[in-house]
């Protein structure tokens, strides 16, 4: 079976180095949605300190992402890259259900 994300091996890299770097055990990174943005989801990216039921659960190279089940649907064939340049780095999210994005980037609809 397909996960419904794809992790780049440089966000897996990111992701393992901010878990280890966290000071306090965690159950691994959970990706949400949250309603906000000028055209009305960004992507969250939180420590996960317990798994929920419902959670989609990929485990790849010793790392756990979990999915929130409100997400999931929404991030279907997504890629999950960390990017790092000039004057910013952080996570980048490519998903093929964009509609949209707004001007700043921060928020996509589908």
């Amino acid at each position: 079976m397909r996960a419904p994300i794809e992790i780049t091996d440089a966000a897996l890299g990111r992701v393992k180095h901010l878990l280890e770097v966290r000071g306090k055990p965690s159950a691994g990174i959970r990706i949400s949605l949250r309603t906000k943005g000028c055209t009305g989801l960004s992507y969250s990216i939180e420590y996960a300190d317990e798994r929920h039921p419902l959670d989609e659960i990929i485990e790849k190279d010793g790392i756990t992402v979990l999915i929130d089940p409100k997400a999931t649907l929404f991030i279907l064939g997504t890629e999950m890259d960390f990017v790092e340049e000039k004057m910013e780095s952080g996570f980048v999210f490519r998903n093929p259900n964009e509609k949209g994005r707004c001007g700043c980037g921060k928020s996509f609809h589908v």
